[in-house]
């Protein structure tokens, strides 16, 4: 049998009228209507909104938590389940939900608090780096305080974060194809997240994981597990450490995964995989049409 994997996108993948054929389903409502007790607004109104409300992370967070949520239980539901999960930063909370980590009230319940911590962690900025150097950021990034990797997406693709000021040095001294500062509110992925850190690991603890139902690959470690603790602080450190992207690719590689199914909006997973495991079958599902 051919061995699958599941990844789940995170924030940058949200697209206005996501999740539209899935809001109307019987089958959904349930999940709908819990999830707007424990956000206080309508998950399907907010996809239908306009860009700039579904673009702020107090509303894309939980809003790409649900609807990659109800697409992974459809398919489920059809009998479907992979051998691997992983999901990009946001999505690795549906990842953990996939594989019965949690229940679905409690991961969003968890997602919100993400959510408006990373919201309030202001003062920081982000910058994508297209066909760069890497060895001279790499060696840049050493050089200057007060900014890291935060994304290692592929070979040609990362980000940045930290001070306004050390990315803008990071920017004028480090040569790239394409250059891109993100519409963020703080340094995410940076050790700037420490204090939102410190306050989610508290709510962490308070919430009981269960043994995972297949490995999971963490972004700040790739390495499978099943291991509830193990995976609950991996979430913890995911706040400050980098999403180490490119090598959850190589992994699925080394694990035999022969097909990579992403399961949300966008082509943004597959596409990285594509870029460093060209051996390896892509499937995008982002709507009920894709599941059935």
């Amino acid at each position: 049998m051919t061995k699958i994997a599941w990844v789940f996108p995170g924030q940058g993948s949200q697209a206005v009228g996501m999740g539209a054929d899935l809001f109307d389903l019987p089958a959904v409502q349930p999940q709908l209507d819990v999830a707007e007790k424990i956000l206080g607004w309508s998950v399907s109104d907010v996809c239908q909104s306009d860009d700039d409300q579904l673009s702020c992370t107090l509303y894309t967070q939980p809003c790409l938590y649900v609807v990659e949520s109800l697409l992974a239980e459809h398919l489920k539901k059809q009998g479907r389940s992979p051998d691997v999960v992983a999901g990009h930063s946001l999505g690795e909370y549906v990842a953990l939900y996939a594989a019965e980590v949690f229940d679905f009230a409690t991961g969003l319940t968890l997602v919100k608090r993400r959510a408006e911590l990373m919201n309030n962690a202001a003062g920081g900025q982000m910058a994508a780096f297209i066909g760069f150097d890497r060895e001279q950021l790499e060696q840049h990034l050493q050089d200057t305080e007060n900014v890291v990797l935060a994304n290692d997406n592929s070979s040609a693709q990362v980000v940045i974060s930290g001070t306004p000021a050390a990315v803008d040095q990071i920017i004028a001294n480090v040569k790239a194809k394409r250059v891109v500062k993100l519409n963020v509110s703080g340094a995410f992925h940076s050790p700037m997240m420490a204090n939102a850190a410190t306050e989610f690991e508290d709510i962490l603890a308070t919430v009981n994981f269960l043994e995972a139902q297949f490995p999971i690959l963490s972004n700040v470690d790739p390495t499978p597990t099943t291991q509830s603790e193990l995976l609950k602080q991996r979430l913890v450190q995911q706040m400050t450490g980098s999403v180490r992207w490119r090598e959850t690719c190589l992994q699925l590689s080394q694990q035999g995964i022969e097909q990579v199914i992403e399961i949300g909006p966008g082509k943004v997973l597959t596409g990285l995989v594509k870029r460093t495991c060209s051996n390896i079958a892509l499937e995008n599902i982002s709507s009920m049409a894709q599941v059935s």
